[in-house]
């Protein structure tokens, strides 16, 4: 039962919505280091979208991509850039200030790359991270990868630029005031609870340390936020007396098991979103869904298990997806298979029109 209210909540299995803003802004934030493969945890999660209605969303600023939450990359709606800064930025702040403590940056050079950076991109005029560099550079400021990454970053956290239009292949940046439009300000306790019912109305069942963990808060700061909605939130023991929960909009709904395949991809919010993944991955496989480095593969799920891997295989005839299964033993039905490979095959044609 726990199962079937993931895959439903998750938009896994029977999907509400239509566009990639109502999908992101329904999970809160969709984890996105790898660009493309975040655009098909999007896809996976919807009636039926293309690769194009995606990039459309991405060009015209209704979702973005930057650091937010626990410092790293994330897919957000525009709406909830403010408020969830407000929330994570002295956060991000200061992990990226722990990254960068040998690298002799100062506070002064701090604020002088973001006024360099914010006169550059003003007018609308988005640049990549290159060409940043490349600007930074004739200051006498020394620009390698990890330097920069610390700039670019700062910047983020004080509200100076996001993700801007893409050229070509390549992300930029522009002016977070030029890109998102003003947003009524709300208290931190108003964002705690908002940030909450995101999480549990897309995430359900979850206990406080996966929320804790997703979300980046604190424990105090996550135990607060669930106490906000408390009245929203149905709770159960699991076996090992650990508190679960579940959004109460999931109450009263019949979720029958269905058989369900579908291939994620890797970083997908199905597995790292959740600080306890065994319900969901069997320990002995552990390695086969993520290392201990942070890295999450692409896997397969089946019935709300995460059962196999997947890789797409490019040659000279075209385009192959290499499966292989958890369990040699295991019989599925090869038509789910198939159709999952299709939907993934149509998205990759899609993505190759851009």
């Amino acid at each position: 039962m726990l199962i079937n209210i993931r895959l439903y909540s998750q938009q896994l299995t029977e999907p509400t919505f239509d566009t990639p803003k109502e999908i992101v802004s329904w999970m809160g934030a969709i984890q996105a280091q790898n660009y493309n493969m975040a655009k098909w945890a999007i896809s996976i999660r919807l009636k039926h979208v293309t690769d194009n209605i995606i990039e459309k969303a991405f060009q015209q600023g209704e979702i973005l991509r930057m650091h937010i939450l626990r410092p790293t990359w994330h897919f957000i709606i525009a709406e909830d850039i403010h408020w969830m800064l407000k929330l994570s930025a002295q956060r991000i702040k200061s992990a990226n200030e722990s990254f960068g403590k040998n690298l002799e940056i100062t506070e002064k050079l701090y604020t002088k790359c973001n006024r360099l950076i914010e006169k550059h991109l003003t007018g609308n005029n988005h640049l990549t991270k290159q060409e940043i560099g490349d600007i930074l550079k004739k200051e006498n400021i020394k620009t390698d990868i990890p330097r920069l990454n610390r700039f670019l970053i700062r910047a983020e956290t004080e509200k100076i630029i996001c993700s801007g239009i893409n050229k070509g292949n390549k992300q930029t940046y522009a002016l977070l005031n030029e890109r998102v439009s003003p947003a009524k300000e709300i208290t931190k306790d108003e964002a705690l609870a908002k940030l909450a019912n995101k999480y549990f109305q897309s995430h359900s069942p979850a206990t406080l340390e996966d929320f804790t963990w997703w979300s980046g808060l604190s424990v105090t700061e996550a135990r607060q936020a669930i106490d906000y909605i408390n009245s929203s939130l149905l709770k159960e023991q699991l076996d090992n007396q650990k508190e679960i929960f579940i959004h109460e909009s999931y109450s009263n709904k019949n979720l029958p098991q269905k058989n369900i395949l579908h291939f994620l991809p890797s970083f997908d919010e199905y597995l790292i979103s959740y600080k306890d993944r065994s319900e969901v991955l069997n320990e002995k496989y552990r390695a086969m869904a993520f290392n201990n480095y942070g890295t999450f593969y692409p896997v397969i799920l089946y019935n709300g298990k995460i059962s196999g891997n997947w890789k797409l295989l490019r040659n000279k005839s075209g385009i192959t997806i290499k499966t292989s299964f958890f369990e040699k033993t295991t019989s599925i039905n090869q038509h789910l298979i198939e159709n999952a490979e299709k939907r993934y095959k149509q998205f990759i044609d899609s993505f190759s029109t851009t």
